[in-house]
């Protein structure tokens, strides 16, 4: 079994409890505006009308397009920040440093949309996992990312690496969740850079076994 990060690679320089740094909210972006609209534009590329979606790491605002969608759930660690996103039917707090789970069933999303917080897990091959598990046969993955970060709270492989490089740990944390890599982008539409990497969970028709995953 493949081990995505070492123990030196997933540690933090302030190693409390992630809920501890979250408990205060923070009303603000994570990334300049022209950044925040490239990432609703992808989203309306990739996601459908009717699609469930899961708004993963997510805050007060999901960035998604005006499309209607079937049903929006957030997951985060800031109660009062989700309460105030607009665009959720509901949401859940969970540490997924503490339980790298998700409280949903099997097939229960078309898409699962991570922005601006991927550099903070230290155990991405169980959470992607979940992300595939939760994903319907088919469904989308798309993690973005900039250069902005609470350096205290990222992980030293993410803090040590070049944008590309990054971009890279993402593609792993996809394959070890045992979805496949569909698309990778490096744009600067504005002052902060804009990368994101799309994935996709196999079809039924597809011989992939997304649970032949990494446990960390």
């Amino acid at each position: 079994m493949t081990t995505v990060l070492s123990d030196r690679d997933r540690r933090k320089r302030d190693d409390r409890p992630d809920g501890t740094f979250y408990e205060e909210p923070r009303f603000v972006t994570h990334a300049d505006d022209a950044f925040l609209d490239r990432l609703t534009a992808l989203y309306d590329d990739l996601l459908d009308p009717g699609d469930r979606v899961l708004d993963a790491m997510s805050s007060w605002v999901s960035h998604l397009p005006p499309t209607e969608f079937d049903r929006v759930v957030g997951h985060g660690l800031n109660e009062a920040e989700l309460a105030a996103n607009d665009r959720l039917d509901d949401f859940v707090v969970r540490d997924l440093n503490a339980d790298p789970t998700l409280p949903f069933a099997d097939g229960a999303f078309d898409a699962v949309c991570c922005a601006l917080s991927v550099q903070y897990l230290q155990y991405p091959g169980p959470v992607f996992a979940e992300f595939a598990r939760v994903l319907a046969p088919g469904g989308a993955v798309v993690v973005s990312f900039s250069n902005r970060m609470f350096p205290t709270k990222a992980v030293r492989a993410w803090r040590t690496a070049s944008m590309d490089e990054r971009a890279d740990l993402v593609e792993r944390y996809l394959r070890a969740g045992g979805l496949a890599v569909e698309d990778r982008i490096a744009e600067r539409p504005g002052t902060d850079p804009f990368y994101a990497v799309a994935g996709r969970k196999p079809g039924a028709s597809d011989t992939t076994d997304p649970a032949a995953s990494s446990r960390d």
